[in-house]
């Protein structure tokens, strides 16, 4: 049975058709969530999340918007997302405290942070170095997590030209960094 009609027959409740539907989505929402969040533990936890949000929200689930697979890697990638930015938040947190506490930042934090700055407009600069495509495939894969195949798919590319665009985009990239990526 095709996903699409696992995911209808779930909406009903049948736990059968969960089983089946789990089994062929678990591995690429796990594989999607471990390139977003990028720790093991997290992504097992928050592939998890999701998994149990499936079973509950699956009456929302829309056929004629698109493929239940695509439904699932949205809500995959979403919750994948919030994980990252929550730990994000929590951190920046946890460094107010400390400053509070320590009376304000550091010497060697402040030039840490001004070093990461000049390296993230370092970063920008030589990406607009790339052509447009470039750009777009490179930006797409690294910042945004997609697979090749995934950017293909994204920008209704073969994966041949996505694969050489890449290419090509990072030796670019490689270079105006003078060697360092």
């Amino acid at each position: 049975m095709e996903a699409d009609e696992l995911l209808v027959l779930v909406a009903g409740g049948d736990q059968k058709a969960f089983e089946e539907l789990y089994g062929l989505v678990s591995g690429p929402v796990f594989g999607l969530v471990r390139r977003v969040v990028r720790d093991p533990a997290q992504s097992e936890e928050v592939a998890q999340e999701v998994l149990l949000e499936l079973w509950r929200s699956a009456a929302r689930y829309d056929p004629g918007r698109g493929s239940a697979l695509a439904w699932v890697l949205t809500l995959a990638h979403r919750r994948a997302v919030d994980r990252v930015r929550s730990a994000r938040a929590a951190g920046e947190r946890e460094l107010r405290v400390a400053r509070r506490a320590n009376g304000g930042p550091a010497f060697d934090h402040v030039a840490e942070e001004v070093e990461a700055g000049l390296e993230r407009e370092w970063v920008r600069r030589c990406l607009d170095t790339l052509t447009a495509l470039q750009r777009q495939s490179v930006t797409l894969a690294y910042y945004d997590g997609y697979t090749y195949r995934e950017v293909a798919e994204r920008l209704s590319l073969p994966l041949g030209t996505v694969k050489t665009r890449m290419r090509d985009g990072l030796t670019r990239l490689r270079e105006c960094l003078g060697g360092v990526a």
